[in-house]
């Protein structure tokens, strides 16, 4: 039904998101298409014409942090992540996974067919977003794209470096880049070998017990700079963490960078169990900030271009200031 044939989407095409009708000719019971659901959220979307942003043709297992797992058949769409109206407002803003069977080639005729009344669909979808609770919580679970993913995707064996190609052939990654990180990532490696540090230079943190914070008020449009490497570091744990939040090397190309608050963070899904937690400390989401799966070689390349988050303490606000490197391009 994906109208493509053989041909796999690649990054910079124009699609248009079947109706609704169309959509829930392809899912399950459970809302689902090939154990990916189709989220309320994505409903609002449909008929659109939206360029893909990227095959996701792999992701990153964030739920058992195996690395790297295949998809078949699944973009991202440019600019479209979720609000989580749907699921209790969660805030994570993730970037969506759209099948092919649920997008047509803009040229191709719209299609008949039954299935179910939008409302019927929404009721449906609604219901799917629901799991059951695990044993002794009263508290809801919710079920969407995220806590499915690695029932969705599938291993990628450690010889098997296809993928990497089409990382290049898909157009998700351009040709210096790709040679740029590949050089690094090789670099990386053959330090491992020799028991020496990689890129980007970072020692990590030091700190044990108990580690700072600092409060700044920031508020989505506030101008801030991200801190050193060298800052941040200490105010980390021997973990590379902040009160539990870590600090990702894919953040380190951001250091030194000004950039917009997009938004503070204080409810996301679980991914493991389906909870809502309620962040109790300060978590900011900051715009054109992605991660770019440069460095990390278990996530090399990977799609999802999750959103980083980062502590106030990391960051120093700047008073009427305009923003800097980075921020130039809105976050997918």
């Amino acid at each position: 039904m994906s109208g493509f044939g053989s041909r796999k989407l690649r990054a910079g095409e124009v699609v248009e998101i079947r109706s609704a009708a169309e959509v829930a000719a392809t899912l399950g019971p459970d809302g689902s298409l090939d154990a990916l659901p189709f989220m309320p959220e994505m409903l609002r979307h449909c008929g659109e014409r939206v360029r893909v942003f990227k095959r996701a043709h792999k992701t990153c297992d964030t739920i058992n942090q195996t690395g790297n797992r295949r998809m078949d058949r699944t973009v991202h769409l440019e600019g479209l992540r979720c609000d989580g109206s749907a699921h209790g407002g969660c805030q994570a803003g993730c970037l969506l996974f759209w099948k092919e069977e649920w997008l047509r080639p803009v040229s191709a005729p719209a299609a008949g067919g039954r299935a179910p009344e939008p409302a019927d669909l929404t009721e449906h979808l609604e219901r799917a977003t629901r799991r059951v609770p695990e044993p002794g919580s009263d508290a809801p679970a919710y079920r969407c794209q995220a806590t499915e993913l690695f029932t969705a995707s599938r291993p990628i064996r450690r010889w098997d470096l296809f993928h990497y190609l089409e990382d290049l052939t898909s157009r998700n990654v351009g040709l210096l880049e790709f040679v740029r990180v590949s050089l690094i990532a090789l670099f990386n490696f053959l330090q491992g070998l020799r028991g020496g540090s990689g890129l980007p230079r970072f020692s990590g943190g030091r700190l044990h017990g108990k580690t700072p914070s600092q409060s700044l008020g920031l508020r989505p449009g506030d101008a801030v700079a991200v801190r050193s490497v060298e800052e941040i570091a200490e105010t980390l744990d021997t973990g590379s963490r902040n009160r539990g939040m870590f600090f990702d090397q894919e953040m380190i190309p951001s250091c030194g960078g000004r950039y917009r608050v997009a938004r503070r963070v204080e409810r996301i899904i679980d991914e493991r169990s389906g909870r809502m937690v309620e962040l109790k400390n300060d978590c900011i989401v900051l715009e054109g900030v992605i991660c770019r799966a440069h460095y990390s070689k278990a996530r090399l390349f990977c799609p999802r271009s999750i959103p980083p988050y980062w502590r106030e303490i990391w960051l120093r606000k700047l008073e009427g200031g305009g923003s800097g490197r980075g921020s130039g391009s809105a976050p997918q």
